[in-house]
């Protein structure tokens, strides 16, 4: 260390009078500096502070704008988070409603499987043909109660639509009363059959449709869960820290940590 190091760090006298001597200096070097400052010093003393708050002002309307569009940075970063949050969500509900599509198609075939099979005994046992009857007054009423208890149960169980019981109490809908019960139990056998099928075909179109719509709420999800990772990738590159108004603090760092409302308060 030489001598005039040593004195300027040993005694503060003549770092005070060094520190002076520039401040002093200073305006003269300002004026120097531009020609037009030898003629009229005072103003290029003006200049330069005019100068000087400008640089200011520029600055600080610079930090104020790179704060601004950090923070719509931030928030975009959150919004798409919460966005992808939601779609988890939504993609766990639309899953249950696709399993039980699924296990309604189950219940479906298995219902379509036990009506096919009272089918095909009914057809079974008629194989040898319908008993005499008498054919009376009294024959064809039971014959009728027959098929209306028939048709009745049925619908209780779901085998045969409400309106089969409406049509056959008014004696439309194809039912024929007068029929043998014999030939009745297969016509009833056959529509519950048919019924079963239908329900089935649509229990099947209703599970692939739910299907669909998981499929799409997951390519969303997913969709939304890479937006957001970009987005807090781009706000992960801000070195500055920003506190968001209203009741969500942000952060903005560069640690690259994920993107979540800061706490606040005694929290």
């Amino acid at each position: 260390m030489n001598i005039l190091a040593e004195m300027l760090l040993t005694e503060p006298a003549p770092m005070a009078i060094w520190a002076t001597l520039m401040l002093l200096t200073l305006p003269a070097l300002v004026v120097l500096a531009n020609p037009d400052g030898v003629r009229d010093p005072v103003a290029a003393l003006l200049e330069a502070v005019r100068f000087v708050r400008r640089t200011r002002r520029r600055r600080a309307e610079r930090r104020t704008a790179e704060a601004a569009e950090a923070q719509a940075a931030v928030r975009f970063a959150l919004e798409l988070r919460v966005a992808a949050a939601q779609a988890a969500d939504a993609v766990e509900r639309w899953q249950a409603h696709w399993q039980a599509a699924a296990d309604r198609v189950d219940a479906a075939w298995a219902a379509f499987q036990a009506a096919d099979a009272r089918l095909a005994r009914s057809r079974a046992t008629t194989a040898f043909g319908a008993p005499w009857t008498p054919r009376d007054p009294a024959e064809y009423a039971a014959r009728e109660r027959f098929l209306h208890e028939g048709v009745r149960a049925a619908v209780s169980r779901a085998d045969l639509p409400v309106s089969a019981l409406a049509d056959v109490l008014a004696g439309g809908g194809g039912w024929d009363p007068c029929l043998h019960p014999a030939e009745q139990e297969i016509v009833l056998h056959r529509r519950c059959a048919e019924h079963r099928e239908r329900a089935y075909r649509a229990a099947v179109a209703a599970e692939r449709a739910a299907w669909h719509d998981t499929q799409l709420a997951r390519r969303g999800r997913d969709s939304l869960q890479r937006e957001a990772e970009i987005a807090e990738s781009r706000v992960a590159t801000w070195p500055i820290f920003i506190t968001a108004a209203g009741d969500l603090p942000l952060t903005v760092g560069n640690g690259g940590h994920r993107l979540s409302p800061a706490h606040s308060g005694n929290g």
